[in-house]
C-alpha cells in the first residue's frame, strides 16, 4: 500500500526525470492517477474526490496564481517600459570587480527577483545580466543556481510559505520564522561559496571577506526581522534590498581592486538621474510599500473561503459597515496595483500594460495547468489517506530520527517539479503527519513543517527545471550536465547540514 499511495509521486518523478515529459501534462495524469487510485483503493466517494479537486482549484487560483501572474507581470513590464535597463545600469555601476558584482547581481538582485517573482527569473535575469557585462557563461549560471537556493522559500511574495501554512495549518509567520532560522548558516555561507566559485580557489576571498559578511548578514538580519514580525510575503525582499545595500556601502568603504577579477572595459555611459531612478524602481518601490503598509491593517487572507467571510465580518470597531478595502488589500491585487501604477508612470498606456498582461497569462499557460494539477493531485491524496499511508511509512522507517529526512523530502518535491511551492503542497501534510507519529511537540511539528521548504531551496539547485532555465539564460547548449554536475557538489553537503538543523533543533523550539 506504501507504493500504491506513493503512485502519483513515483510517476512525477517518472514523467519528468526519464521521460522529460512536459510538466502540465505529467501534472495532469498524476492528479488522474490520484483520483483512480483513491476512489478504487481508498474508498474514497467520486463526490469527495470532485471536492476534493474543487478545493484544489480554489487553492490555486487564491492567492498562489494571483500572485505569480502579478509578479512576473509587474517583472514584463518592467521589461517592456525599459525600466529594468535603468535597474541592471545601476547595479553595474558600483565596481569593476567581477566577484563584487556577481554578489551584487546574483545574491543582492537575484534574491530581490526571488522574492518578487520567482519561478526561475532570479536565475534567469541575473545569469543573463552577468553574461551581458563579461562573465564567462557557466561561471554565471553556476552562481545563480547557488544564490537562488537560499531565498527559493519566500519567492513570489512568499507564496511556498503561505501555501504550506494552508495545507497544514499551520501559522505562516511561525513557517516564516523557524525556515529562516534552519536557511541562515546557510544563508551566511551562500556569498562565500559564490566568491570561491567566481575566482575558482580560496585566493579569490582575498579582500571579500567583509564584503561577503556584509552581503550574508545584510539579508539575513531584516529577512528574519521581517518574517517574524510581518509574515514570509515581504521577508527576502527586506534581506535582498538590505543585502544590496550592505555590497554597495562595503565595496565602497573597502574597496577592492585586484586586476585578476577586474571586469573588461565598457564604453562610458550617462548616469542616471534620481528621477529616472526612481521611475525604474517604482513598481517593485509601490509593492514593498503597499504590503508594508496593509501587512497590519486586516488579517493576512490566504484562504478563499476566510476570503468570503472576512468582507462580513472586519469592522471598523465602532458597529460599523465592513472594511471596503478588505478585497483589495490583497497580495496578488496589490502587486497588480502596484505595477499598474509603476508602468503608467514608466510611460506605457493603459492597452499597452493590458497587452503585457496577456502575453504574460498566455506564456504562463501551461505553469498554470501544472500548478492547479499539482495542487488538486495532493488534494486529492490527502483526503484518500494517500499522504497519511506515506508519513507512516517514512516513520516506520527512520523512527524518531524522522526529522534528519525532512528537508531531504522537501528537496526531493523540488528537485521534481522545479517548484517550492509544488514541493510544499505534495509533502507539507506529510511532514506535519509525519511529526504527529513520532509525538513531536506542537512546536516541533511546525518547525519540521518548515524543514519541507528549507529542502525545497536545496532541491532548487539540482531541478531540472532550474538547470533549463540556467541554460537557456546564458545561451549555451550543451551545458545541462556540466550545471547539475556543479549544483550536485554544493546540493549534498548543504542537504546534510539542513538535516542536521533541523533534527537537533527540534529539541529547542519543542
Amino acid at each position: 500500500m506504501f507504493l500504491i499511495a506513493l503512485s502519483p509521486i513515483l510517476w512525477l518523478a517518472v514523467a519528468l526525470c526519464v521521460l522529460h515529459m512536459q510538466p502540465h501534462k505529467a501534472c495532469l495524469l498524476a492528479l488522474l492517477l490520484s483520483a483512480v487510485v483513491g476512489i478504487g483503493l481508498y474508498d474514497m466517494t467520486t463526490i469527495h474526490a470532485f471536492q476534493a479537486f474543487l478545493e484544489g482549484v480554489a487553492l490555486a487560483c487564491w492567492p498562489i496564481l494571483l500572485v505569480i501572474i502579478a509578479a512576473i507581470f509587474t517583472y514584463n513590464l518592467s521589461e517592456y517600459t525599459k525600466g529594468m535597463e535603468g535597474i541592471k545600469k545601476m547595479l553595474t555601476s558600483v565596481s569593476n570587480d567581477r566577484r563584487v558584482l556577481i554578489l551584487l547581481i546574483g545574491w543582492g538582485f537575484g534574491g530581490f527577483m526571488e522574492g518578487m517573482a520567482g519561478f526561475g527569473t532570479a536565475i534567469a535575469i541575473p545569469a543573463s545580466m552577468l553574461v551581458g557585462i563579461g562573465v564567462n557563461p557557466i561561471l554565471a549560471a553556476s552562481v545563480c543556481l547557488v544564490a537562488n537556493s537560499v531565498p527559493t522559500a519566500y519567492g513570489s511574495i512568499g507564496i511556498p510559505l503561505v501555501t504550506l501554512g494552508n495545507v497544514t495549518g499551520t501559522d505562516a509567520t511561525t513557517l516564516a520564522t523557524y525556515t529562516c532560522l534552519q536557511l541562515a548558516p546557510l544563508t551566511i555561507l551562500c556569498p562565500f561559496i559564490m566568491t570561491l566559485v567566481a575566482g575558482g580557489s580560496l585566493k579569490a576571498l582575498k579582500g571579500m571577506t567583509i564584503i561577503c559578511l556584509g552581503a550574508a548578514l545584510g539579508f539575513l538580519i531584516p529577512e528574519l526581522a521581517v518574517a517574524v514580525s510581518m509574515g514570509p510575503e515581504l521577508a527576502v525582499v527586506a534581506g535582498s534590498i538590505g543585502s544590496m545595500a550592505a555590497i554597495v556601502a562595503c565595496a565602497k568603504l573597502f574597496p577592492v581592486n585586484d586586476p585578476a577579477y577586474a571586469m573588461p572595459a565598457h564604453e562610458d555611459e550617462e548616469p542616471l538621474t534620481a528621477g529616472d531612478a526612481i521611475k525604474a524602481w517604482l513598481p517593485f518601490i509601490l509593492i514593498f510599500v503597499f504590503l508594508l503598509a496593509t501587512s497590519k491593517l486586516i488579517p493576512a487572507i490566504h484562504d478563499p473561503l476566510n476570503l468570503i467571510k472576512s468582507s462580513v465580518l472586519i469592522y471598523d470597531g465602532e458597529g460599523g459597515a465592513p472594511y471596503t478595502f478588505t478585497w483589495v488589500a490583497t497580495p496578488g491585487v496589490l502587486i497588480f496595483l502596484a505595477a499598474f501604477i509603476g508602468g503608467s508612470k514608466q510611460g506605457a498606456s493603459f492597452g499597452e500594460m493590458l497587452n503585457v498582461l496577456k502575453t504574460t497569462i498566455v506564456n504562463l499557460r501551461f505553469t498554470i495547468v501544472t500548478i492547479i494539477s499539482v495542487i488538486a493531485t495532493a488534494k486529492v491524496m490527502g483526503y484518500a489517506g494517500m499522504t497519511h499511508e506515506i508519513a507512516e511509512a517514512a516513520v516506520a522507517a527512520t523512527g524518531t530520527a524522522y526529522p534528519c529526512i525532512a528537508a531531504f523530502i522537501g528537496s526531493i518535491g523540488t528537485f521534481i517539479t522545479g517548484s517550492a511551492t509544488s514541493s510544499c503542497v505534495l509533502f507539507g501534510k506529510l511532514q506535519t503527519e509525519a511529526a504527529q507519529a513520532i509525538g513531536a511537540t506542537p512546536a516541533a511539528q511546525a518547525w519540521i513543517a518548515a524543514a519541507n521548504a528549507t529542502g525545497a531551496c536545496a532541491g532548487k539547485m539540482i531541478s531540472i527545471q532550474s538547470i533549463a532555465i540556467a541554460v537557456a539564460a546564458i545561451q549555451v547548449q550543451g551545458a545541462d550536465g556540466k550545471l547539475l554536475s556543479f549544483a550536485a557538489k554544493v546540493y549534498a553537503p548543504f542537504i546534510i547540514i539542513m538535516g542536521l538543523i533541523v533534527y537537533f533543533g527540534q529539541s529547542v523550539v519543542g
